[in-house]
């Protein structure tokens, strides 16, 4: 339902400048009254000004009484007070009045009885709702007090007559007061409770009765049905019962049913003619309170779909306020719905005694529950505010009994006590409401600020149970608070919600997804970062970069974000390894620093903790000489700041390992015995000092001393102790002799003790990576479980970043045979940092590959070993076991290549596998003599021995055969490579000549493209230049003016406008038939008297049986030939003026009636020749397929000549003969 679907019936001006209605209320009132009184003159009268009442009508009433005045005075007085808002007054001389005729005849007392009635409902809408403070219930003249005065007067009235027409009229409006007063009941689970719906049909009942006893002239009756159907919730109806009104009464402007019309759009979702209609409104009546109040709502309403630090936001709510709601309040300070919205504003400025005061005038004086429930709401958040959670809980109670409590009730109140609740630290009563709030299937499962309540709830029990010295299962907690979060997320992105981003779901959906999820916890703080970033106004923008470079832009933007915020993004970055952009955010976290600096000076521990990450991140980046300026500004700030010694002191360990480093480890070491991340670091530097002195006994080891010495003096519970203790009894079992069963047991007792270790350290931390790594390493080499152990090395891969782990996940791919697997793994391993040329890793690479070669039987897989130990053997050519590699994988190729079939090698093969042979024997017996073999010597000889003698033999034997083999097969072989050369000739010719044949194709289909559209511009040229021929004949020059203007057509003789609408069909049908069943047709041929040049009709009709002459012909195709372009140009033309016709809204009187009846008229007489054409097109279309021939444009058998493709000009002969042959 649209404005122009209503027309004039949605309250809109139309434009009209005719001058606005006025109220009738009271129009018939006089300004002055003569009473008749007994005197000496029989015409003597007492004149009273209705305009200038006293205060006091006693004296009047004492008049009237004396002078035994009749019933239309004392109404007349009466209403005159009552035009005055002195209802109070008009009462009291309307209850005189009765008194004063208790002796007539009692019809005579009917019309006060009403007319008292009716003003006891006028208080009711005035009187308070509830009693007011320091007044008893008994003595308060409330709402209730009124309506039962009314229910007395109404029912006394009905005792005398209960036909009395305006009986029906209050007896509706009483019942609409009572509906509207009805409490809402807590049951009932539909929209409108069972006891109001029957308060609101009996007043449909009575309004239809009114309108049936007025024969449907009563338009308060109808006004009286439609508010009726509104509070029934049937708006549709309502709608459509408001708009009658308004149509049968335009100049009706109190009560205005534009006001209605506009309620009825707003429920129905069109919100745009709501606002049109009370626009109009206000129009007719700028002094309307209600329309007032309204066009302020919705402007408020449209406030909240923007953003909050938009210019609209600004602009739209300042209008709400200053020039509506203000101008509504201005009018009526006691209009419930202007005090609730001041309330709700006056809420927002934490003016809390205006609060107060606007929120119980809404209370006292409203007759709708919903109003009464936003008051008590409103109370209740300034009782919030103010720390009163008492009375807070209970304002919130009858908010939420206002409008039906339990399941139905008021949604931000329920909220409201959940925060309450949260207050008191209750939050396991909080967490039920909440989860009430949105369970699935209630209406309100979409409240989104439940579920950020709820979620956030669930989120800070987590937090403090990280916190906690006993840790607690929180994976139930993690997964609603994830849950809720991220459903309010998603509604973000939806732009019909109209939901404004709330940065703190972020980040605690970003702390929420620290340890597991890492990644999506740094899309949340760059979410955030994006918004903090869009808040900025304009000039808060870098004047000295350029706009156009967008990431300078964001650069200068970041120094003017919460340093917090680029600190903890540039701790996921280096999470990631990605120190680069972590550096980068550390570097404007520190600019921000120095921004808040200038305003507040406490923000030292800030700036220590970026400048320590960016330290950390410059070391990462191998940046040590910035990373040590940084340290070294931190410690000459803070002198006893031990992590940046700490780091500072590595860096020189790594730099001269020899002297420097040594002493600055040990001389933070003396400063700090009892810091464990000194003693974490000097431990550290105890293994990689004695790595080449230890010791058979593990006990004597000054690494574990060192340790032992930490967990038994400082921490028993220091994990990097334990994980390292566990290290240094891996490491010995490692070592341990396994010949005889005792040393097998001695060995993998240190296996056992060092998983001791590591279990002890997963206890207290069980996300301890490095202990996990521990026992997976001992699983494999104590147990060989390495199906038990792989999944503990994938998962500890997740969160060390090591290339260790990689290698370790490689060896147990190797020992599982999935070969595949192994070398990737040696591969992430080998691209890491700083291990691109790592020998052991390559080793590993040759190891497998070998491995893969000997059990697929892969000559290539070994050749790739082989490649693998040369290149481990280049970067560390004094390594002697690496040379012994290479020589061994040249013997296992040996081995292999002498096993292989003749047809699966070549001689070049066999002399490679030769040259490698002798190269391993040099090799060989250059390892025998160096002074530390990595094998016995005896056995290394022994090798050397086999391949000079045995293996070298052999592969003379095979390279001989395989020489002999390749020379008798040489022309078979050449045969074959010559067929396959040939083969593959043919192939790419093939696929030469097909590119060749597409490309003729696309080209020829250009072509064809290129020409058809150059005919379809002739065409189209050519129909424009005939539509403007047509258009030119069209046109005639005026008698009076001598100007062009469009020629008029000839208008139809009376008798003549008998409908013809099958007669087209029914020729088109019948040329369906073949020729011989159609009998000729008599024409009528045109003939001419005299050639005019106004083009006037002027012809003769003569009837013949012989064919037509040339020009009946042409005037018969000309007939024929209308352009598809003008038919479609009339339908839009008509098309169009219906639908402006639709558009136009009706103004509220009805001046212009008669000119639009003219207009349709007129609109009519126009559209008659357009759908003469739509016809006429119809039946060209049909007979397109009959006329394809030589013969076709002249017709036979007496069939009319086609129409063909090409437009002529059409004239008014033509249509005049068009008329005269359809009317045949």
């Amino acid at each position: 339902m649209s404005a122009a679907r209503n027309g004039d019936l949605n309250g809109a001006s139309n434009g009209s400048s005719a001058r606005l209605p006025v109220s009738k209320r009271f129009s018939d009132i006089p300004s002055a009254i003569d009473i008749p009184v007994q005197g000496d003159q029989e015409d003597e009268a007492v004149e009273i000004d209705l305009e200038d009442l006293v205060d006091d009508p006693s004296e009047l009433c004492t008049l009237f009484e004396n002078e035994r005045a009749a019933r239309t005075y004392w109404m007349t007085v009466a209403l005159a007070y009552a035009k005055q808002k002195k209802i109070d007054h008009a009462i009291e001389m309307l209850i005189r009045a009765g008194n004063a005729m208790q002796d007539n005849n009692p019809k005579e007392k009917l019309s006060i009885i009403t007319c008292l009635c009716w003003m006891y409902l006028w208080k009711s809408r005035e009187a308070p709702r509830v009693a007011p403070e320091n007044v008893l219930a008994s003595e308060a003249k409330t709402k209730d007090y009124y309506l039962q005065h009314a229910t007395s007067s109404l029912n006394e009235a009905s005792r005398i007559n209960p036909a009395f027409p305006p009986l029906f009229l209050a007896r509706g409006v009483l019942q609409l007061l009572k509906a509207s007063l009805q409490a809402p009941s807590k049951a009932g689970a539909g929209d409108i409770e069972q006891d109001k719906a029957d308060l609101l049909r009996s007043a449909l009942k009575a309004f239809d009765q009114a309108s049936k006893v007025s024969q449907g002239k009563n338009m308060l009756a109808l006004l009286g049905k439609a508010r009726a159907l509104f509070s029934l919730a049937s708006y549709r109806e309502s709608l459509v019962a408001y708009q009658d009104v308004l149509r049968r009464m335009p100049d009706l402007v109190d009560p205005d049913p534009r006001i209605g019309i506009g309620c009825c759009f707003w429920q129905l979702g069109f919100k745009d003619d709501a606002k049109q209609a009370w626009e109009r409104s206000l129009e007719i009546n700028p002094d309307s309170k209600v329309a007032n109040i309204l066009l302020g709502l919705c402007y408020l309403d449209a406030s909240g779909r923007v953003p909050l630090n938009s210019p609209d936001f600004v602009r739209l709510y300042k209008k709400a306020m200053t020039e509506y709601t203000q101008k509504s309040f201005k009018i009526d300070k006691s209009q419930p719905l202007t005090c609730a919205t001041f309330a709700g504003y006056f809420l927002s400025k934490k003016d809390l005694p205006h609060v107060e005061s606007l929120a119980n005038r809404a209370i006292q004086y409203t007759d709708v529950n919903a109003i009464a429930s936003d008051g008590w709401y409103l109370l209740a958040r300034k009782e919030h505010f103010s720390g009163n959670v008492e009375r807070a809980t209970d304002y919130y109670r009858r908010a939420d009994e206002a409008r039906g409590g339990l399941e139905r009730g008021y949604l931000p109140a329920k909220f409201g006590v959940a925060q309450l609740s949260v207050l008191n630290n209750d939050l396991g009563e909080a967490k039920l409401r909440l989860e009430k709030i949105i369970q699935p299937g209630s209406k309100n499962e979409r409240n989104y600020e439940a579920m950020i309540l709820l979620g956030t709830i669930y989120a800070e029990e987590v937090f403090a149970n990280q916190y906690a010295a006993v840790k607690e299962d929180k994976s139930a907690e993690i997964r609603k608070a994830i849950d809720y979060l991220e459903h309010v997320r998603t509604a973000w992105k939806d732009p019909k919600k109209h939901l404004t981003t709330d940065p703190a779901v972020l980040l605690n959906l970003a702390r929420l997804y620290e340890t597991d999820h890492p990644e999506k916890a740094l899309q949340c703080l760059q979410q955030v970062e994006q918004l903090e970033m869009d808040q900025k106004a304009a000039s808060e923008f870098p004047t000295d970069v350029d706009a156009d470079d967008e990431a300078a832009v964001r650069t200068a933007l970041r120094k003017k974000l919460p340093p917090q915020l680029l600190n903890n993004i540039g701790c996921f970055y280096s999470e990631a390894e990605k120190h680069d952009l972590a550096s980068e955010m550390f570097e404007a976290a520190l600019g921000a620093c120095i921004r808040i600096g200038e305003k507040d000076r406490d923000i030292d521990a800030l700036i220590t903790t970026i400048s320590f990450n960016l330290g950390r991140s410059y070391e990462s980046r191998g940046l040590t000489d910035q990373a040590v300026e940084v340290y070294e500004k931190l410690v000459e700030r803070h002198d006893d700041y031990t992590d940046a010694q700490a780091r500072l002191a590595y860096i020189k360990l790594r730099k001269n390992p020899n002297k420097e480093g040594p002493d600055a480890v040990a001389k933070l070491y003396q400063d700090n015995p009892s810091d464990l991340e000194v003693r974490a670091l000097y431990g550290w530097y105890l293994g990689r000092v004695n790595s080449r002195k230890k010791s058979g006994n593990v006990n004597e080891d000054p690494e574990l001393r060192h340790y032992k010495h930490t967990l038994q003096n400082y921490d028993k519970h220091d994990r990097y102790a334990l994980v390292g203790m566990g290290n240094i009894y891996l490491m010995a079992a490692r070592e341990m002799r396994r010949e005889t069963e005792q040393e097998k047991q001695k060995r993998s007792a240190g296996y056992t003790r060092a998983v001791e270790f590591f279990d002890k350290a997963l206890q207290l931390d069980p996300k301890n990576a490095y202990a996990a790594q521990g026992i997976a390493i001992a699983l494999v080499e104590d147990k060989k479980d390495y199906k038990a152990a792989l999944p503990m090395f994938l998962k500890v891969r997740e969160t060390v970043k090591d290339a260790n782990v990689y290698i370790n996940i490689g060896h147990i791919y190797a020992e599982l045979r999935q070969f595949s697997k192994a070398v990737e793994s040696y591969e992430i391993a080998l691209s890491k940092e700083g291990k691109a040329n790592d020998a052991g890793i390559l080793a590993c690479l040759g190891r497998t590959w070998l491995n893969r070669g000997k059990h697929e039987r892969n000559l290539d897989a070994i050749k790739t070993a082989l490649d693998y130990a040369k290149k481990a053997l280049e970067v560390s050519p004094d390594q002697v076991h690496f040379k012994f590699n290479v020589a061994f994988v040249q013997i296992q190729q040996v081995q292999h290549i002498i096993t292989v079939p003749e047809s699966q090698r070549t001689l070049l093969q066999l002399e490679e596998a030769s040259e490698g042979l002798e190269a391993a024997i040099v090799a060989l017996d250059e390892i025998a003599a160096h002074p530390q073999p990595p094998y016995p010597k005896a056995d290394l000889e022994q090798r050397a021995n086999m391949a000079r003698n045995t293996q070298r033999k052999q592969l003379r034997r095979q390279m001989e055969s395989q020489k002999e083999y390749e020379e008798k097969n040489k022309e078979k072989l050449a045969a074959a490579v010559a067929e396959r050369n040939a083969m593959l000739k043919h192939r790419e010719e093939e696929r030469q000549k097909a590119i060749a044949q597409e490309r003729e194709r696309q080209e020829k289909l250009r072509k064809e493209r290129e020409e058809i559209l150059a005919r379809d511009r002739q065409i189209a040229e050519q129909r424009a230049e005939e539509e403007k021929a047509r258009m030119q004949a069209e046109m005639t020059t005026d008698s009076e003016t001598g100007e062009k203007v469009k020629r008029k057509r000839k208008a139809k003789p009376s008798g003549e406008g008998k409908p013809r609408s099958g007669r087209r069909k029914k020729k088109a049908e019948d040329g369906e038939g073949s020729g011989e069943e159609r009998q000729p047709k008599k024409k009528r041929k045109l003939s001419s008297k005299k050639e005019s040049t106004k083009y006037k009709s002027a012809e003769i009709v003569v009837d013949s049986d012989s064919d037509e002459d040339e020009l009946g012909r042409a005037e018969r195709a000309l007939e024929r030939k209308t352009s598809p372009l003008s038919d479609a140009d009339n339908a839009s033309r008509t098309d169009r003026r219906d639908h402006d016709r639709d558009d136009r809204m009706d103004v509220d009187n009805a001046a212009n009636r008669e000119d639009d009846e003219d207009e349709d008229d007129e609109a009519d007489t126009r559209r008659a020749p357009a759908k003469r054409s739509r016809r006429r097109g119809v039946l060209d279309d049909s007979d397109e397929d009959e006329d394809k021939g030589p013969g076709a444009g002249a017709g036979s058998d007496g069939e009319e000549p086609a129409a063909t493709t090409t437009t002529a000009a059409d004239t008014s002969m033509a249509d005049a003969n068009d008329d005269d042959d359809e009317e045949e």
